[in-house]
């Protein structure tokens, strides 16, 4: 019989929760079930998919929390606000929650109508938004989204391993990359 109070929902945040203060190669079902104070077999009830489930529902709520968090990006000033904005926001999640985003590269949607494709998809359209704010072609926003994610990615990771060891203040680097980023993207993309 499950815990009482103990539901996949529970089970979820626990090792979202888990995964962001030891790392996703730390989720373990034992190490979730010391957890939540249940027995290793007993998970099962909640996650019989196990760790695949399990780093796929942990995945599928960073996307979904990614989503709401862009989503407030979204306003009437555009342009380098919003990208400052945006960067600022996503770096500092990755930041808190390094476990949920790592999920977030680590665990595959099994078709479109999969959560974790529709929570992904929401979280990329909300940073569409920004490029849109530019002027920039649909077509070209998945260019533009790659190349903030990857940046944002970068300094996140290098930084959260102390990865940057030139006696430059990190946050002086952000912001020059967003700048050229805006200048880029205000000049718009040159003929072929």
């Amino acid at each position: 019989m499950p815990r009482a109070g103990l539901d996949v929902d529970a089970v979820t945040r626990a090792a979202a929760e888990l995964v962001d203060e030891q790392g996703l190669a730390a989720l373990t079902m034992t190490a979730l079930a010391e957890r939540v104070g249940v027995r290793p077999p007993s998970l099962y009830k909640h996650v019989p998919g196990g760790l695949v489930e399990l780093t796929h529902r942990v995945a599928t709520l960073a996307a979904q929390e990614l989503a709401e968090l862009f989503r407030g990006t979204r306003s009437d000033q555009g342009g380098a606000p919003a990208l400052t904005d945006v960067a600022g926001r996503f770096r500092r999640y990755v930041m808190d929650h390094p476990g949920r985003y790592a999920a977030t590269a680590a665990a595959e949607p099994t078709d479109e109508d999969d959560p974790l494709a529709i929570a992904l998809r929401d979280s990329l359209d909300a940073l569409g938004e920004v490029f849109a704010r530019y002027g920039l072609p649909q077509q070209e926003h998945v260019h533009a989204i790659r190349m903030l994610r990857s940046v944002l990615h970068g300094f996140a990771v290098l930084d959260a391993a102390h990865g940057f060891r030139i006696d430059v203040d990190v946050e002086a680097s952000v912001a020059w990359s967003l700048e050229v980023m805006d200048a880029g993207l205000r000049a718009g993309r040159p003929s072929s």
